[in-house]
């Protein structure tokens, strides 16, 4: 078995000066021959011995599992999601799914079953876990499914692709039925008309953020779509509107694909937005809007080429740089500058963006959620627009499948199995209205 060996490569050197250089230490230990010659793995700038046996020590356990970071029968849970992120997460999905699943496993995961050894876990400890966690944190079913999803799918892979495990533990966990949770809220906010007309009214004098609401009111597009808008998105003449693209940003301490760090500017907050590929192939389509949001399009325009020769060289135009993210997805970084730099970047307009060009993307709608819950007194969270948008249109008698294209869904069940208290509402009033039309007694 190969054995590691340290060692001080600058022992007993000196500079021209006569000064002694400083330690310089290495470990090696021996690995496989090749066509019959002895090779070794060698790593040296260490500072002290210590640094340099713990790294051989990792090292050679890399080697002799062949890549692992860790003994793989003595993994534990903390270090097996470290490993799933890395290996199959990095390469299978989106930035922000990402960025989910990086919240879900270090706030909630792994404070609880993190210093379980991994072939430790049985179903009994997940189910009591997920019964603590929907009881007494109070999240929504939508966010406990998304618990449940990382669960499933990191066990699933240790158990069939990194066989690590023989039975997947997670495999028949499920939320509980009760609704004793006593902050469970509903995942579906619909707005009245009387809501959403009061919810403009507060913002009228706040222009980027008013006619971001109106659009997602009037279309039904996610928050990451309204802001990914850009002019050349809006036909005037045909009256439709192309989504093609979303908003997405990295948070400070995020990294490139190349490692970089992500750093802020000048003492402020490390944010980059981004332009990126939609949610899904279906979410790539071109909807019609009518005449009330295509006028309040065109004097929001109007008003944007006004600022900008108002505010001349302070106004702060956009361009985009290519890149590729964590997860290997290329995207359009949106470099913000104002007058006075020479860039060969293509610039953008963004429609969402503030008197002097500002563009804040979708942390725009922070403000309004919190002025709308606490001021108003009205539920709201951004997407409660989508909602009131397609539950409006099917209650109306809009064909699912029409709907389901304008929202972008993959399928119209999706649609059906969101909306379902809608087409329930529509099959109850169905039977009522045969009732007084069919009556035989009349």
């Amino acid at each position: 078995m190969a054995r590691i060996s340290v060692r001080n490569r600058n022992e007993g050197k000196l500079y021209k000066d006569g000064r002694k250089k400083e330690p310089n230490w290495e470990f090696r230990f021996d690995c496989a021959k090749v066509d019959g010659k002895r090779k070794q793995i060698c790593r040296s700038g260490f500072k002290t011995k210590g640094e340099a046996e713990k790294a051989g020590i990792k090292a050679l356990a890399e080697y002799n599992n062949v890549g692992y970071h860790f003994d793989p029968s003595d993994i534990s849970v903390s270090d097996y999601f470290d490993y799933w992120l890395e290996n199959y997460c990095k390469m299978n999905v989106a930035d922000s799914t990402m960025t989910g699943y990086k919240n879900i496993i270090n706030k909630h995961l792994k404070p609880r079953i993190g210093s379980y050894r991994l072939k430790a876990i049985n179903t009994m400890l997940l189910q009591e876990q997920i019964n603590d966690i929907y009881i007494h944190q109070g999240f929504t079913k939508s966010f406990m499914k998304n618990i449940l999803k990382v669960l499933k799918g990191s066990f699933k892979y240790a158990k069939i692709t990194a066989k690590l495990i023989q039975t997947n533990p997670a495999e028949d966990i499920s939320l509980p039925k009760t609704d004793i949770s006593p902050n469970q809220k509903e995942d579906i906010i619909v707005l009245s008309k009387n809501d959403v007309s009061r919810i403009l009214n507060r913002f009228q004098k706040s222009s980027y953020q008013y006619y971001a609401i109106l659009t997602a009111y009037y279309t039904g597009l996610r928050v990451s779509e309204v802001y990914g808008l850009t002019w050349d998105c809006v036909d005037f003449d045909k009256g439709t509107l192309t989504i093609n693209k979303i908003v997405k940003k990295i948070e400070k301490n995020g990294r490139t694909a190349d490692g970089k760090v992500i750093r802020g500017v000048r003492g402020k907050a490390a944010t980059r937005w981004y332009l990126g590929d939609c949610k899904t192939e279906s979410s790539n389509r071109v909807i019609s809007i009518g005449n009330t949001l295509l006028n309040a399009l065109r004097e929001f325009k109007k008003n944007q080429e006004e600022n900008e020769a108002l505010y001349g060289e302070f106004y702060t135009k956009h361009y985009v740089k290519e890149e590729i993210t964590e997860t290997h997805r290329k995207v359009k970084r949106i470099i913000s500058i104002q007058e006075g730099f020479l860039t060969p970047l293509e610039r953008i307009y963004p429609v969402f963006i503030k008197e002097n060009g500002e563009f804040h993307g979708t942390d725009s709608i922070k403000y309004v959620s919190k002025v709308t819950n606490y001021e108003l007194g009205i539920r709201f969270n951004f997407h409660a627009l989508r909602h009131t948008h397609a539950t409006m249109l099917i209650e109306s008698g809009a064909q699912v499948k029409s709907v389901s294209e304008r929202l972008g869904h993959s399928t119209t069940r999706t649609t059906l199995d969101t909306y379902v208290h809608v087409t329930d509402a529509m099959r109850n009033e169905t039977v009522q209205i045969f009732e007084e039309s069919g009556d035989l007694n009349v």
